[in-house]
């Protein structure tokens, strides 16, 4: 049988909804965002947004940004939380997993803090679902040629 008999995601949309499942570990209490690291068309690793190991989460402590009125993007360093890229990134060096030439896939855009990791490790491209208001990152991605691609999906 062929695979036109089936009805099967295609390769950015089962990646993507495979984001989304991570998504659903996260912790913080304002956005959960998932992210997937994958070459060859194979899962590398995979991260959501929270707090470090061993430490207590946003869930149990309640969010300082909020309790600041920290605007979305702002003052990252105010947030116990690790973000979903960054976490993909560490398991993977955690692991020893080589990430450089691989795709990122994630719930969200990158703020510039991960464009920063994502660009040093080599990563090649990054689809993304939902939009972040962050001109930095953009400039960044453009300036060293990392490929951000916002999936309609």
């Amino acid at each position: 049988m062929t695979e036109q008999l089936f009805d099967r995601p295609s390769w950015h949309e089962y990646f993507m909804g495979i984001c989304n499942l991570v998504a659903t570990r996260s912790t913080c209490l304002r956005k959960k965002v998932g992210a997937v690291l994958v070459k060859d068309k194979r899962i590398l690793c995979s991260g959501y947004n929270g707090a470090p190991a061993k430490v207590l989460h946003c869930r149990e402590t309640g969010c300082l940004r909020e309790q600041l009125n920290v605007p979305s993007g702002e003052k990252h360093e105010l947030c116990r939380g690790v973000h979903a890229e960054q976490n993909a990134i560490i398991q993977a060096a955690f692991h020893g997993i080589r990430v450089s030439g691989s795709h990122l896939y994630c719930t969200n855009q990158p703020c510039s803090i991960c464009a920063k990791m994502i660009i040093n490790a080599g990563i090649k491209t990054v689809y993304y679902k939902d939009g972040y208001d962050d001109p930095l990152a953009l400039d960044m991605f453009d300036k060293s040629k990392v490929a951000l691609i916002q999936l309609e999906i």
